[in-house]
């Protein structure tokens, strides 16, 4: 049994900088896409790259991406998955709202009819977004999907090992989100007894990922910039977030007033909540519906998340993602180290 390794478990080292300005820093990533052209009688693919200055995505749920958040999030230099708990007009309409962005679909039922619209009205990005994407229903719905999709970009997800990605991979995936268990509103580990801690996940798929040019993409966990340029020194290639953008002025949903405080829903689709609003009944639950305080505007989020994520690979002396890849060095903290980690003057205060 190897022992295993999540964010507060570790910490990176810092190494001499020539960083002279964190804004020497390159964030910039390239995501590959497949245009087609409308203006012929048959789709001629061409491979181009959508370029993003910050290497975040927003998560498929339905209090975190829908438009709004969407264009806030590509306006900003990352990328958005719209997400598929919603009828497929409302989606497409939401598609056709924030154009660029990705959409979420999923192996059963509407799938294939939810795909075909997406595609009519140009969606590039699809993310199969299912709880465990190390299953044979997604390897037969990628079988069926490709094509459909020709060369479109496929995300799958969500897998914990190098088996899974070295499979989904394997079986056509462009992408893969790698995290199970660890999203703040998740319940899966309690539930079901299974999971792999952050850090440990995304190195061990990180070591499938060198044998191909799947992207990694680290899925849940993430609380701050730091696990984002832990996530990235790890080999991701980018973060998904969802509480991080939760409760903002761009998220689904309305502002709540308790107590003179204002808070929004956030849930995991994995909810009681979030699956009767969907589907109108429950299935497997493992995930929990709460209330996040409002926290304004998403795109000051962003901001301070693309500050500290440059003051993290300066730290490392690096000026790109993939120096700091190749030359971060990561180590051990004990428990007391991780105390010392916090601004440890409020625990004294408590």
């Amino acid at each position: 049994m190897k022992k295993t390794y999540t964010f507060d478990d570790c910490l990176l080292v810092p190494q001499f900088s020539e960083v002279r300005t964190r804004k020497d820093i390159s964030l910039t990533t390239m995501l590959p896409i497949i245009k087609f052209s409308k203006n012929i009688e048959y789709y001629c693919p061409t491979e181009e790259f959508k370029i993003l200055t910050l290497p975040i995505i927003s998560s498929p749920m339905d209090t975190v991406t829908e438009a709004q958040m969407a264009n806030a999030v590509i306006g900003a230099g990352g990328f958005s998955i719209i997400h598929r708990y919603n009828s497929i007009a409302q989606q497409v309409e939401m598609l056709n709202a924030a154009p660029g962005a990705g959409c979420a679909i999923g192996i059963t039922g509407d799938y294939l009819e939810r795909t075909q619209e997406l595609l009519k009205n140009e969606c590039q990005v699809f993310c199969i977004d299912v709880a465990h994407g190390h299953h044979v229903l997604v390897k037969e719905a990628m079988i069926i999907l490709k094509k459909y999709l020709y060369d479109r970009h496929l995300m799958v997800g969500n897998v914990a090992t190098e088996e899974g990605f070295k499979d989904l991979s394997n079986w056509g995936a462009d992408s893969i989100k790698v995290g199970i268990g660890n999203g703040s509103i998740c319940e899966t580990r309690i539930k079901t007894g299974h999971g792999v801690p952050s850090i440990t996940a995304i190195m061990d798929c990180a070591k499938a990922k060198k044998k191909t040019k799947t992207l990694l993409i680290a899925d849940g966990g993430i609380r701050n910039s730091g696990d984002i340029v832990k996530a990235i020194a790890a080999g991701a290639d980018y973060v998904m977030l969802g509480s991080l953008l939760a409760g903002t002025d761009e998220s689904p949903g309305v502002i709540l007033e308790r107590d003179g405080k204002k808070y929004k829903i956030y849930q995991g689709m994995a909810s009681p909540e979030a699956q009767q609003k969907w589907r109108g009944s429950t299935g497997s639950l493992e995930g929990i519906s709460t209330t996040v305080p409002y926290k304004g505007s998403v795109i000051e989020i962003l901001r301070d998340l693309e500050k500290g994520i440059r003051s993290g690979l300066s730290y490392s002396g690096v000026s790109n993602i993939k120096e700091l890849q190749k030359k971060a060095k990561m180590t051990l903290q004990s428990n007391s180290s991780i105390v010392e980690s916090e601004t440890h003057i409020l625990l004294r205060n408590k």
